[in-house]
């Protein structure tokens, strides 16, 4: 069993860690992260993790829950440390769809909207009680030549502010009836410019690329490989382990062994978990959730979590909460140290270079 040291649990309730005496859950505080802290007790503190990484707080359409609320959202369950996503890809601002999938032929086109209203409302809002990471959504990854320019309108307009970039497309099949084309291989040669000046910046890009569908599996892999070849020097987070809707039944031998070999080679390469379609489809098929486990003990350094939460106003905290518990339903029977990795944060404050430190696992 898995129970905190008896000396830290006094400590902890005042830096909200561990468990009170009757063994009610306590989420931590942010500080808790600063320096060492209470270990982490397993058996009685959340599964769902510390960190949500991708996580949308705007929608297609720009009628968004409030920052405010969303950020509520956050301090009522695990989550201390968020990705501020906004959605890169806009319905017309004059459109009255809100679901593109309901509004085939209507354009879904990247625009810089939502980004500023995200940077505008952390100015404003910037809470106490969690660390929030502003991304860059707006690129278009088939037209990359503005990407620099608008890089630095948002460097002089917001000075400091943005530490990321993406969600981005590279190929997202769910959008094709909206417009959306896939970048060429030749359009991935022009991305130089701006992954530079991300390299330069040192910030990651998270890139949403399906690796293919149920009728050609591998469809759209050399797409992914040929981003990861040119800009290997990149941080590269490769979104949902490259998994969609439009691909249900991707053997699971199969999908590990793709991101096996790539992790394999790519050593800036990292996946993350977000999207509940993995825990629907994959992880909790029969048979794989064994398969998948082995997979994130032995990759543990390299996986990043998140619930792929959109904050549209049709949704509220029961959502948000149902999302994120699917999408962490897997790390209940991960490893310890590969818990502490993922759940606890540390691949994050790792990747982002930040001044916080994930909890010790408790030992019995």
């Amino acid at each position: 069993m898995r129970r905190c040291f008896p000396f830290a649990i006094f400590a902890s309730l005042l830096a909200g860690g561990c468990a009170s005496s009757d063994n009610t859950p306590v989420n931590r505080s942010l500080d808790s992260f600063k320096g060492s802290s209470a270990c982490y007790d397993r058996e009685t503190e959340p599964y769902t993790p510390v960190v949500d990484t991708h996580l949308h707080y705007r929608p297609f359409d720009g009628r968004a829950i409030p920052f405010n609320e969303v950020n509520d959202y956050l301090s009522q369950t695990s989550v201390r440390f968020a990705n501020v996503y906004g959605i890169g890809q806009m319905l017309p601002a004059n459109s009255s769809c809100s679901n593109y999938l309901k509004c085939p032929g209507t354009p879904v086109s990247p625009t810089t909207r939502n980004d500023f209203v995200n940077a505008a409302n952390m100015v404003e809002y910037k809470p106490d009680d969690l660390h929030l990471t502003l991304s860059m959504t707006f690129t278009d990854l088939s037209d990359p030549e503005p990407t620099v320019a608008l890089m630095k309108l948002y460097e002089k307009e917001y000075p400091g502010l943005f530490h990321w970039m993406g969600e981005v497309n590279l190929v997202k099949q769910a959008q094709f009836n909206n417009r959306h084309k896939p970048a060429t291989p030749k359009d991935i040669t022009k991305w130089a410019g701006f992954m530079a000046e991300l390299r330069a910046r040192d910030y990651p890009i998270t890139i949403h690329s399906d690796i293919g569908n149920n009728a050609t599996p591998t469809l759209y892999l050399p797409l992914m490989e040929k981003a990861l070849t040119l800009y290997p020097d990149n941080k590269i987070v490769w979104a949902h382990m490259g998994i969609s809707y439009e691909q249900k039944s991707l053997d699971a031998s199969e999908h590990i062994a793709i991101l096996s070999r790539l992790l394999d080679q790519y050593p800036n390469l990292m996946i993350d978990i977000s999207w509940r379609v993995l825990e629907d489809y994959y992880f909790s098929k029969f048979g794989n959730r064994s398969k998948y486990v082995a997979f994130m003990n032995r990759y543990s350094d390299r996986i990043l979590p998140g619930s792929d939460f959109v904050a549209f106003r049709g949704n509220n905290f029961k959502v948000y909460q149902s999302e994120l518990e699917a999408t962490s339903r897997i790390l209940q029977y991960i490893d310890d140290d590969a818990f502490r990795n993922i759940a606890l944060g540390e691949n994050y404050f790792q990747l982002l270079d930040l001044e916080y430190q994930a909890p010790v696992i408790c030992q019995s």
